[in-house]
């Protein structure tokens, strides 16, 4: 799915600008590709972030008064993760074949969660080989029916027609594993604490048979 996006020459290059360019409410960018030189521009952060944020990587740039097909290639972001800094696009012909890393989203909630299994998720996103125009916005993985001890691997996903996934097909996906249970184990204050009962209640036991046999 492809979506739009204004970009503005920039002229004015390095870190002083870019901070300056941010405080606008501008973002800071690169157009390149297609043996054609890059050229420095700027986005709307509120449409560049809202991009960066969707599932969307094809977009059609609109640069001065020319609308051009590209790819979202590089994002650079803040320390939280919250502001973004720097966005590159790649130019791309509708009918060549790119590649591209394409999120996995995962829907439901899996059988062996639910009966207290532990879900776990090691690979987020498939790097794949496409035409430019077919990259997916995303790949669903649907978990209800995962119980405890099964996964799910890259080779049992539903992948789009035309789309080529370049992960190793015994790859894991997502997983539910068996929760470790830890014995507990009793603390070396109790172990010494024991004898030392014992040894008092002896004493004690020797002090009567002392005083008696005095009697």
């Amino acid at each position: 799915m492809e979506t739009k996006l204004v970009a503005e020459r920039r002229s004015k290059l390095g870190t002083s600008e870019n901070r300056r360019l941010r405080a606008k409410g501008l973002i800071p960018g690169n157009i390149y590709g297609h043996k054609q030189d890059p050229i420095s521009v700027t986005f709307a952060d509120k449409e560049a972030s809202a991009l960066v944020n969707s599932t969307h990587r094809v977009v059609s740039l609109e640069f001065e008064g020319k609308t051009e097909t590209a790819i979202l290639r590089e994002t650079q972001w803040d320390v939280f993760r919250k502001q973004l800094l720097h966005i590159d696009f790649m130019r791309v012909d509708a009918n060549e074949r790119v590649k591209a890393d394409v999120d996995v989203v995962v829907r439901g909630t899996s059988a062996g969660a639910l009966a207290g299994g532990i879900f776990e998720q090691p690979l987020h996103a498939l790097h794949v080989d496409c035409l430019a125009i077919n990259i997916p916005e995303a790949i669903v993985v649907k978990v209800q029916g995962l119980k405890i001890g099964e996964a799910i691997h890259v080779k049992e996903l539903d992948i789009p027609e035309g789309v080529t996934v370049l992960n190793n097909p015994d790859a894991i996906v997502v997983r539910v594993i068996q929760p470790i249970v830890v014995e507990a184990v009793p603390s070396a204050e109790t172990e010494v604490a024991e004898p030392e009962v014992i040894k008092k209640e002896k004493k004690a036991a020797d002090d009567a048979d002392e005083k008696s046999g005095k009697k």
